[in-house]
């Protein structure tokens, strides 16, 4: 299993593989909807996207790390945003081998950790995040709202 930085000249993978991964969390398919998300990204470069690819060059999987701070560090972190890997391709290594290459893009471009949270039912995440050394915060609680606006 291979991972890089995506690039522009891989929208048209990042996107369906984006799309995706929205579906996978009960959003209608949308792949220009997707498109034009990832070129945004990709363009702006206010993300950094990482693409697994099997041995023939094929994108199987993508995660997605948007660069933040740590305020009581006073350094700068990245959110794991998205990671998603194609169904035919899990199991292959491509989630966790996504996982070491945005560990390893993150200490190379001065972050001081990554965050994520999933969902309490996925299990199977959750064991990989573990196995590669993420600690689950037990100590803070996560909340969110929607801004209409």
């Amino acid at each position: 299993m291979r991972t890089r930085l995506a690039t522009l000249q891989d929208i048209d993978a990042a996107s369906a593989l984006f799309d995706a991964y929205r579906q996978f969390y009960e959003q209608a398919p949308d792949r220009e909807a997707a498109r034009a998300f990832m070129t945004e990204r990709l363009t702006r470069g206010d993300s950094a996207v990482l693409l697994a690819e099997d041995d023939e060059g094929t994108a199987v999987g993508f995660c997605q790390l948007y660069p933040s701070f740590c305020s009581i560090e006073a350094k700068p972190m990245y959110i794991l945003s998205d990671l998603f890997v194609a169904p035919a391709a899990r199991r292959s290594g491509a989630g966790k081998a996504l996982l070491r290459a945005a560990e390893r893009h993150a200490a190379q471009t001065g972050r001081v950790k990554m965050e994520l949270t999933t969902a309490r039912t996925n299990k199977t995440a959750q064991a990989a995040y573990a196995s590669l050394g993420w600690q689950l915060d037990e100590v803070f609680l996560g909340y969110g709202k929607r801004v209409e606006g």
